[in-house]
């Protein structure tokens, strides 16, 4: 039997908080040039609830989810290919896929970053599986505390986002490693002021090479370079989750506002599609998103259980 992501998908789901639309961003720019469409694809019964997704260098998609098979991969025109990763992850949370098409993806539970090759074999695990805590050289402490977003340099430079749990006893920071995922430093730590986050829940490289990270309790986007220097923030109505960079638009997933916004490379606001509810286009959270080849939109709704599409009007 096999299930459409258009449908609810029901298994225990996990969300700090009901989607509210007084987060939303108003309505200064106008409604995105997008409409929702019902999702073509249609996955296995034992797919579990979409975090993220992903598209590699075929144009394939990959559907990261929280059931007990991780991995779903369809081709770019939508079909079924195969699935991968049973028992992998706890709580998975964020997807990458670097220039060899490795995949990265994120367990905010277990506690680890995972590095797959194309045959789903995993080739690096950052972190000490089932066990958060620091991570501390000087002592050894080989560990991550809720890790929610990988991305990867240019030149093989690891960054992962962590802290997904909002509150002072947090510790919510950016960890950087060498392309072997040898440890070579970290910034952050709780807090609202410049460089420090409450959650740090998603994290992109532009062009020129700066981080963007996505402080959703802080409702801000901050700036840093690669070594940690603090460039700026950017403040929205709402609570950012995520950000998919593109060479002239970046689109952000506004997480319990409900909606996806598009912006300029500057950070400004120029769209918005999407709204806080249970149809189509609208959102219990929107987590997660990315832009196919062809330009698609898709939105993982971690809490609703579905993955949306949206296309051109």
């Amino acid at each position: 039997m096999k299930l459409s992501f258009a449908l609810l998908i029901l298994i225990p789901l996990y969300a700090q908080r009901p989607s509210d639309p007084a987060l939303m961003v108003p309505q200064v720019a106008p409604e995105m040039d997008y409409k929702a469409v019902p999702s073509p694809l249609a996955l296995p019964a034992d797919a579990g609830a979409p975090a993220a997704t992903a598209f590699d260098s075929a144009g394939h998609m990959f559907v990261l989810t929280r059931g007990p098979v991780a991995f779903f991969e369809f081709d770019a025109d939508g079909k079924f290919i195969r699935s991968f990763g049973a028992g992998l992850f706890t709580r998975s949370h964020g997807l990458y896929i670097d220039k060899e098409d490795n995949l990265w993806a994120t367990d905010v539970s277990a506690h680890i970053v995972q590095k797959l090759n194309r045959q789903g074999q995993v080739l690096l695990t950052i972190g000490t599986k089932g066990q958060a805590g620091e991570w501390n050289e000087a002592t050894h402490s080989r560990k991550l505390n809720e890790p929610n977003s990988v991305v990867i340099g240019v030149n093989g430079d690891i960054f992962v986002a962590e802290g997904h749990t909002a509150g002072a006893t947090g510790d919510p920071r950016i960890l950087k490693f060498d392309r072997n995922g040898n440890f070579i430093k970290s910034w952050g730590g709780h807090g609202a002021e410049p460089g420090k986050f409450e959650v740090a829940h998603g994290i992109a490289l532009d062009a020129k090479g700066q981080l963007w990270v996505a402080d959703r309790e802080n409702q801000r986007l901050q700036l840093f370079t690669q070594d940690g220097v603090f460039v700026k923030e950017l403040k929205y109505a709402g609570l950012p989750c995520n950000v998919s960079i593109g060479p002239d638009l970046i689109y952000m997933a506004n997480g319990f506002a409900g909606q996806i916004l598009r912006l300029d490379l500057a950070g400004k606001v120029l769209a918005t599609v999407g709204k806080s509810g249970k149809g189509l286009g609208e959102f219990g959270e929107a987590h997660a998103v990315s832009v196919s080849p062809r330009g698609d939109i898709w939105v993982a709704d971690s809490a609703a259980g579905v993955l949306q599409k949206f296309v051109r009007k």
